[in-house]
């Protein structure tokens, strides 16, 4: 299945592992992100490993799951590349 090209690569790998250490540090699972921002396990998944960029609404989905303001969400290092 394509989800189309990711036009920077490095972007969202690093979103990815932002996304996962903000789970992880609220004790979640994939699944539990997954059920509490209403989006499915294979999406947490394929952001987590950098293989899907997110939309804005699935962005605010996010930081409702998590608990945090949309600016901290997005206020991550980006990896070189």
């Amino acid at each position: 299945m394509s989800f189309g090209v990711v036009k920077n690569p490095s972007l969202v790998k690093a979103f990815g592992v932002h996304l996962r250490h903000l789970r992880k540090e609220r004790g979640l699972t994939q699944q539990a992100l997954a059920d509490e921002a209403d989006l499915s396990w294979p999406t947490i998944q394929r952001m987590e490993a950098g293989t899907q960029s997110a939309t804005i609404d699935v962005l605010g989905a996010l930081a409702k799951a998590l608990q945090l303001p949309l600016a901290v969400l997005m206020t991550f290092p980006e990896a070189d590349g």
